[in-house]
């Protein structure tokens, strides 16, 4: 095991947690008190791009519905971007799942 790439991994999150606490959310929603540059900060940070990717895939799947059944002036083009963008939501969380499970596995294998 690599302790150098275990420590850059670790500057990474860091470096990634200190910019997610410091960038203004999307949501318009405010961190829990007490929870900026805390672990829990993290979490919320996640948590909230979780319910983005659904809130796009929810979104998609009702254009889809408007569409097929025709009771909205819904376009192809709209539909077809609503999916395309919910998909591209859903497979960067994925890969940032991925990410995070390799990270902890990491962590775990090292032996002290």
């Amino acid at each position: 095991m690599n302790v150098d790439r275990m420590q850059e991994l670790v500057q990474q999150m860091r470096a990634l947690a200190a910019e997610a606490a410091a960038s203004p959310r999307l949501d318009g929603a405010r961190a829990p008190a007490g929870a900026a540059g805390t672990e829990g900060d993290f979490a919320g940070t996640l948590r909230s791009a979780l319910a983005g990717v659904n809130a796009q895939m929810q979104q998609a799947d009702q254009l889809q519905t408007q569409f097929s059944t025709g009771t909205s002036n819904v376009s192809l083009s709209d539909v077809m971007l609503a999916t395309q963008k919910a998909s591209l939501s859903f497979q960067a969380a994925l890969q940032v799942r991925n990410k995070l499970v390799s990270a902890y596995q990491d962590i775990m294998n090292i032996q002290a």
